[in-house]
């Protein structure tokens, strides 16, 4: 169940997850693997980002694609298949969270994809990273997934309400208060640098 992550999935399907899944559904292995390296790379970062324990990220996201092998049939087309995807790895990664308890772990590296060249711009961004990671990290999962969703992946307040399963208005509600901290957690954190 470890295909190579970073090759390419030249073989897609023309109608791309939702051909996939349903061949999934009938125990196709190659659709398996093809769905396996396509959602990698994202529910990796997504799993990263809610769990903050990097030890973790890679059972989980097996966990969440035993179920999608598992239950593939029960997908039903009233969402997009990487909404029911990303459903299934955020109960999994709460899960996880809940088993091991609410303990500090620090930051994983990350990249926020700003351009560096030279060692002063280097050392710029990774002095944002760290920002970012320790105020990230005084966020809860539910509030980490939600950010993480909406500008690392993307995904519209309706889908992120489906994904995490909660009405749109707590999804909306968890992104006012994760904005809002953030906001206090790095002006504090500049004025202390300052």
């Amino acid at each position: 169940m470890h295909p190579d992550p970073l090759s390419l999935q030249a073989s897609r399907p023309p109608d791309g997850d939702a051909a996939c899944i349903r061949r999934v559904a009938d125990k196709d292995r190659r659709a398996f693997d093809l769905l396996y390296r396509g959602y990698y790379r994202r529910l990796t970062r997504f799993l990263e980002q809610v769990t903050h324990r990097p030890h973790l990220t890679e059972e989980v996201l097996n966990d969440t694609m035993l179920v999608v092998w598992r239950k593939a049939h029960t997908f039903d087309g009233t969402s997009r298949v990487s909404t029911w995807i990303f459903a299934i790895a955020y109960r999994k990664a709460l899960k996880a969270i809940k088993r091991l308890g609410e303990s500090s772990v620090a930051m994983p590296e990350e990249s926020l994809g700003l351009p560096s060249r030279d060692p002063e711009g280097e050392a710029m961004v990774r002095e944002s990273r760290a920002r970012i990671g320790r105020a990230l990290e005084a966020l809860s999962p539910e509030q980490r997934a939600v950010v993480e969703l909406t500008y690392y992946h993307g995904y519209a307040y309706r889908e992120i309400a489906e994904i995490v399963h909660c009405p749109v208005d707590t999804v909306k509600t968890r992104m006012f208060h994760a904005r809002r901290k953030l906001k206090t957690l790095l002006v504090a954190d500049s004025e202390e640098r300052a």
